[in-house]
């Protein structure tokens, strides 16, 4: 059954259907080939206590966040003061890419808002400054990764609905590592920039007027994390509570730098609406395959399988760390977390292993979804931003990156800690 499933599942990506629809077809056809009962009956139950879930509002707060920080150009104004700061490094606007996708991670959750959002702004000076572009593009696409893992993560909320985790301190096991593969990426950028000089391009000359002149530029970024973040620590305001009052921060900061307007909200609506109804309809269909999932069996079959592999904890954590890396060539970051989560959550805790530690270990595998192709959704976000040349080109800068993201997974494989500090002693 493990084996016809995979299949099935691989011929119907392989067609090339969109992955909503794909794991809706996959269900029905496991359904009737592998049970009695009609199971499809139940999927409008699903749907609806799904799209019901409380957690799940924040997700078009989020993105609709995301959408007004861009059309009131407070992101542009954020990269241009990140850009100034970081000019001295070996890379200059590469590592510009990384500090202004770290800063809109921290408030957009989203890593397709902001490999968009920051791509829209730098990809302009590609060629201005005679920057090597595949290296270019692959930093906005890794940067953009950044977003799932940095709070306030949206894959986050769904993981920790998933599993019954507590996402506040998810997102303080969060915050230690996604820093932490900020600054792996910078420092790939700094090697390779010091081995070829020619890669780094026209520096960016700023004088320290300048520099602190444009630090005004960061402050609306940084209230809009402390608002978010800061009232959900503060106890006054759960996630979703504090998606709605970012947003309404976001929509004044626009009104404040006079861009406020009928046409600027119908745009952000607009851009929102898409992208909340491509990510709802992956959740719907993903929470009714692991329905039918549980009910023909699979699940346990799985549960089993790995069992009987007689591996330790250690060594069984890294068959499922290899198994999402190659799922992660084929399937999009959302469908996975919604599909294999059910699934392998329960193995992981059983080992031993911390749900919030692997909340983060897992994270980082979707980040690494995001730009391994066939389908690393940024990498094609990235070159429809650029708009010529081929996806190749954004490809080939991304792998680089992987290195960062396995080195991140084995550091926080030898040290827990890495991630699990901060809700230790800061999560009650």
């Amino acid at each position: 059954m493990l084996a016809n499933a995979s299949l099935l599942l691989a011929i119907l990506i392989g067609a090339s259907l969109p992955i909503a629809a794909t794991l809706i077809i996959c269900a029905l056809l496991l359904s009737a080939i592998y049970s009695p009962l009609p199971l499809f009956l139940a999927a409008s139950e699903i749907f609806w206590k799904v799209s019901t879930e409380f957690t799940l509002t924040s997700v078009p707060l989020f993105i609709l966040l995301g959408e007004i920080l861009l059309r009131a150009g407070i992101a542009e104004r954020m990269y241009g003061a990140v850009a100034l700061w970081l000019n001295r490094l070996p890379g200059g606007l590469l590592h510009a890419n990384i500090g202004a996708s770290t800063l809109f991670a921290a408030t957009s959750g989203s890593s397709v808002a902001t490999a968009a959002t920051i791509g829209t702004v730098a990809l302009p000076e590609v060629r201005r400054r005679g920057y090597n572009e595949r290296l270019f593009l692959g930093s906005l696409a890794a940067g953009g990764t950044l977003g799932i893992l940095i709070p306030p993560s949206i894959h986050l909320i769904i993981y920790g609905m998933i599993t019954n985790t507590s996402v506040p301190k998810l997102y303080l096991a969060a915050a230690i590592p996604g820093l932490l593969l900020a600054a792996l990426f910078s420092l790939i950028i700094v090697v390779i920039c010091m081995a070829k000089p020619g890669f780094g391009g026209e520096p960016i000359k700023a004088t320290w007027r300048q520099r602190f002149t444009s630090l005004v530029d960061l402050v609306p970024i940084l209230l809009l994390f402390l608002v978010v973040i800061g009232s959900i620590y503060a106890g006054f305001a759960t996630p979703t509570e504090a998606a709605s009052l970012g947003l309404v921060f976001a929509v004044v900061l626009a009104w404040w730098y006079g861009k406020l307007s009928l046409a600027l909200l119908h745009e952000s609506f607009i851009g929102a609406m898409k992208a909340t109804a491509m990510i709802m309809l992956i959740v719907l269909a993903s929470y009714f395959l692991n329905f039918v999932l549980s009910v023909i069996g699979l699940s346990q079959q799985l549960t089993s399988f790995i069992s009987g592999l007689g591996l330790s904890p250690l060594q069984t954590m890294l068959v499922i760390i290899a198994f999402f890396v190659v799922l992660g060539c084929f399937l999009e970051s959302l469908s996975m977390l919604v599909t294999i989560t059910p699934l392998v959550a329960p193995i992981v805790i059983g080992l031993g292993y911390d749900p919030i530690w692997f909340g983060v270990i897992l994270t980082i595998l979707l980040e690494l979804a995001l730009i391994t192709p066939p389908v690393g959704i940024n990498l094609y976000v990235v070159q429809a931003i650029r708009g010529r040349g081929s996806i190749q080109d954004v490809i080939a800068g991304s792998l680089i990156f992987v290195v960062s993201m396995f080195a991140l997974i084995g550091l926080l494989l030898a040290f827990p800690a890495i991630a699990m500090w901060l809700p230790t002693h800061y999560g009650d």
